[in-house]
């Protein structure tokens, strides 16, 4: 039985061989044999042997680095890394170390270009083809450099909205952040503004192609008109003169295609290699609706339409379908994501990871007024503080804890869960995110102001366990827009580097910044550059918590410090973030800066109204106001100007928290004043920042735009559901689907006209047949697989249904087809049947007065495991089929069982599976 590994390695290399690689072992190496060679196990002296050494081009320029299936990646890249900074000098190569980094598992593969900026593994589908990598390497710089160095944007001609749109998405893209998503109003020119990015993308940054996706045929017209008419800024013709503008047909992309305009059902067709009739892209997914069993569409590599096809893909008011049974389309390819709508769901600002960059929000950072040995900074979410629901009815995320393969299935209720569940059998990445995208923001404002902000300071965070903890480190990569070396896991588990080295790494080096552990540095680890501690897991134990919280109180010598954190000056303090309620039973917490929340809002205003200025009121106040300009819309802004003299929502906070802030005090009054000046002077400042608030109609604006904006959205769309099950109704459904697939295509499927019309021990089949079978059955509109239909009858007749079907055996349709037909009593995998009939047979020939050696039952049970899986067998097969191939083929059966080979072959097929 193959192990793990070598089952990994036989899907990289089923991938490899699809994206155009020629795989060579070592001993037969010849990296001039086609333009990518991946040749196994290659030696790099001093260090080891890679699992695969990628040639391009006769020349060496990545490595592949396979892992058994559902094993972590996070820290694999450090493994890699060995390999690509190693070269002997001999070896011809693209440079003197490794350029392209894969790490995959055969399920799930990571890549990155060494040459990008803080280079960041990122997920993608499959391998990419030789000549993509040929061409990145002729081009000299990245894509992602020449993301951060896109011209300063000429607004001439944009509206604010517009500018504000393109300068978010492309700070966001200067991050390599995957996935961003604008938000405009109907009429606000959504589609100008695409046209006005897309155009700064081809020309500056060098884009190979964009695609645009829309919603319906007609759109995608008015699509292509408007970049017919869109005349870019001192460019000498229109857009379309310049670069060759696509409305996707049939015929599939123009090589020569700079903007590709299409619908999500068309390149679903195109990556399926499918026939799709213009009507069906005439109605939008709003008119036709998806039910909401809806099943995410099945997809396969397509080496006709590789992953590095397109580098951005935009999607435009796309319906909500396009992140569900879609989703697979969009995943498929190694592209930016940008999203362009106006009114977001929560399900698409889960699926954009809540980078609504069209938004971004500016906050005055607050501070807490006592200062004492340790702070505590509490953030506080919904879903944290109180679960969440996710709704049915939606293709939601599973996870398998096993392989981590990722699933998407339709939940048939609403699944609620609590605090409890959190990162135990349910993941919410958007809480995470939250959590991280909070201690980023506030990091240089709040937490630590004075810092230039370029050294996010040594930072710990604690997880629930391993893969809460790989959740963590792949989302903090992707908030601060960093590599893999910003942030590690250091676990038990951990991959790579072992724990102890990155525990040194991370107390004596500049990087990691961020690590991430579930108990390996809770106790006893000194790491005294620590400043901030994140809690993302709640302790129960007093103790233990003691221990967890003592990983940051440790002083440090400055200069210490310095080496580690360049920016920072003396350590005086260290921040607890407490994402859980860790600290909800402390009594010696300092107290935040929003002292009065039992106190409304409305309440509040009114008090400074009359009158009150005293630091807990200005304090609570200014917290509540820098809340709400976050959520304020640009026409709200303007309102509020208009009411308060031109001051924003922003500056008033400012004024406030100015008023209360002891340094902005001492520069007012000068330095050693009396404590009675102090006073006087402070309560003055106090006054004057109160004094906008007499202002009747300010106030009423305040209060309205508090009641339109004082919303909790529960932001839930992209958690990942590990455990579900199927109800009744819809397993009914899906046996019902399955017996009119049957009925529907009984005289035009070979397979079923076989299983329908001859007896039951005369039903020979062709191998061809059956995966025309199951393939039919995948394809639109049942979108149904063995196992899902076998699950099905297990729900509704579990008595009669005997195990599951074996993991890729395609002929297990066999036995589902005719447990459906009533052509046998019980559904069970048929290999179980056939190993029974084998025995039979076995007994039947012994009976018979046959004999047979070690070596001939060694060769009959191999004859029986290929009928089970191809469900016929020839003497060619015994040739071909590495099974037999490498036991000595064809020569060895005709020496074993001489001229009753063939006979007894056919015989065996129809015994063992006719």
């Amino acid at each position: 039985m193959s192990t793990p590994e070598a089952r990994a390695r036989e899907t990289i290399d089923a991938l490899l061989e699809s994206a155009g690689w020629v795989i060579q072992d070592r001993a037969a190496l010849d990296p001039n044999a086609a333009l990518g060679v991946a040749v196994r196990e290659f030696p790099i002296p001093s260090v080891g042997e890679c699992d695969y050494l990628l040639y391009v081009d006769g020349k060496a320029a990545g490595t592949i680095e396979a892992k058994k299936e559902g094993q972590t990646l996070s820290g694999v890249a450090e493994q890699s890394e060995k390999y690509m900074s190693a070269l002997p000098d001999w070896l011809p190569a693209w440079g003197p170390e490794l350029i392209f980094d894969y790490e995959s598992t055969g399920k799930e593969t990571l890549f990155r270009d060494m040459r990008d900026p803080d280079a960041r593994s990122r997920r993608v589908f499959a391998f990419h083809k030789p000549e993509a990598l040929l061409s990145w390497l002729k081009q000299g710089d990245t894509l992602r450099h020449r993301l951060r160095a896109l011209p300063p944007l000429d607004p001439t001609g944009l509206r604010d909205c517009q500018v504000d749109a393109i300068t978010g998405l492309e700070s966001s893209l200067k991050q390599a952040n995957a996935r961003a998503l604008i938000q405009m109003a109907t009429g606000a020119g959504k589609t100008f503004t695409a046209c006005n990015f897309s155009w700064r993308l081809l020309k500056y940054a060098r884009a190979k192609r964009v695609l645009f996706l829309v919603d319906r045929a007609n759109l995608g017209d008015q699509t292509l008109q408007e970049f017919q008419n869109f005349d870019p800024s001192g460019a000498s013709g229109k857009f379309t003169d310049i670069y060759i503008t696509q409305r996707l047909k049939a015929a599939g992309v123009d090589k020569d295609a700079k903007v590709v305009i299409a619908t999500i059902q068309r390149v679903y067709a195109m990556l399926r290699g499918q026939e799709l009739e213009d009507a069906d892209e005439e109605r939008s997914d709003f008119e036709r609706g998806w039910k909401p069993d809806a099943e995410p569409l099945p997809l396969q590599y397509n080496p006709e339409v590789p992953i590095e096809a397109f580098d951005f893909i935009i999607t435009d008011e796309c319906h909500r379908s396009i992140y569900g049974v879609w989703r697979q389309v969009l995943d498929y390819f190694d592209a930016f994501l940008i999203g362009l709508t106006a009114t977001p769901s929560k399900h698409t600002l889960g699926f954009f990871q809540q980078n609504l960059v069209a938004e971004y929000p500016y906050e005055r950072s607050v501070v807490d007024g006592v200062n004492v040995g340790f702070e505590v900074y509490r953030i506080r979410t919904e879903i944290t503080e109180k679960g969440a629901k996710v709704e049915a009815g939606f293709p939601t995320p599973h996870r398998d804890k096993r392989t981590r393969q990722v699933r998407y299935e339709a939940l048939e209720d609403d699944l609620e869960y609590n605090a409890k569940d959190l990162d135990r059998s349910v993941t919410s990445e958007n809480q995470i995110r939250t959590v991280l995208e909070t201690y980023r923001d506030r990091l240089f404002t709040e937490l630590f102001p004075g810092r230039t902000g370029e050294w996010v300071p040594k930072t710990l965070i604690f997880a629930k366990d391993d893969a809460h903890a790989e959740d963590i480190v792949r989302i903090v990569r992707e908030v601060f827009g960093k590599g893999n070396d910003f942030a590690k896991k250091i676990t038990y588990q951990v991959t790579g580097d072992d724990p102890k080295t990155l525990i040194k790494k991370f107390r004596n080096e500049v990087f990691p910044r961020i690590a991430v552990t579930v108990d390996m540095i809770a106790t006893g680890t000194d790491i005294k550059p620590v400043e901030a501690l994140i809690f993302m897991r709640d302790v129960k134990s007093e103790g233990y918590y003691e221990q967890m919280r003592g990983r940051g109180v440790r002083t440090i010598k400055d200069d210490a410090l310095k080496l580690v954190t360049p920016d920072a000056q003396t350590k005086t303090r260290f921040i607890l973030v407490d994402a859980v309620g860790v600290v909800e039973t402390k009594k010696n917490v300092s107290q935040p800066m929003e002292r009065k929340r039992n106190v409304s809002f409305e309440k509040l205003l009114e008090q400074v109204a009359m009158g009150r200025s005293d630091e807990d009121a200005v304090s609570s106040l200014a917290a509540r106001l820098a809340a709400l300009d976050a959520k304020l819309t640009p026409e709200d802004r303007n309102r509020v100007a208009k009411e308060s003299g031109g001051l924003s929502l922003h500056d008033l906070a400012g004024r406030l928290l100015d008023s209360v802030d002891p340094d902005t005090i001492e520069r007012e009054i000068g330095p050693a004043a009396e404590p009675e000046v102090v006073e006087k002077a402070a309560a003055e400042l106090r006054r004057t920042a109160c004094k906008p608030f007499s202002s009747p109609s300010l106030r009423k604006t305040l209060e309205t735009l508090k009641a339109k904006t004082d919303i909790v959205i529960d932001e839930v769309s992209t958690d990942r559901v590990l455990e579900a099950g199927f109800s009744t109704d819809q397993a009914q459904k899906a046996v019902e689907s399955f017996k009119a697939f049957i009925k529907e295509n009984r005289d035009e499927l070979t397979a079923l006209q076989v299983l329908y019309s001859r007896p039951y021990g005369e039903q020979r089949l062709s191998y061809e047949s059956i995966r025309e079978l199951a393939d039919r059955l995948r394809d639109p509109p049942r979108y149904l697989d063995t196992a899902d239909v076998w699950q099905a009858y297990k729900r509704l007749d579990a008595a009669r249904v005997k195990g599951a079907p074996a993991d890729g055996l395609l002929t297990e349709i066999v036995a589902l087809v005719r447990f459906a037909l009533g052509q046998t009593e019980e559904l069970q995998s048929l290999s179980v049947d056939v190993e029974r009939r084998f025995n039979l047979w076995i007994g039947r020939r012994l009976k018979a007065g046959d004999s047979f050696t070690e070596d001939q039952m060694t060769w009959l049970k191999l004859i029986r495991d290929a009928i089970a899986a191809n469900f016929e067998i020839a003497p060619r097969d015994l040739l071909e089929n590495p099974r037999f191939s490498d036991k000595g083929g064809l020569v060895r059966a005709r020496e074993l069982f001489g001229a009753r080979l063939n006979p007894m072959l056919d015989e065996m097929t129809g015994a063992l599976v006719a």
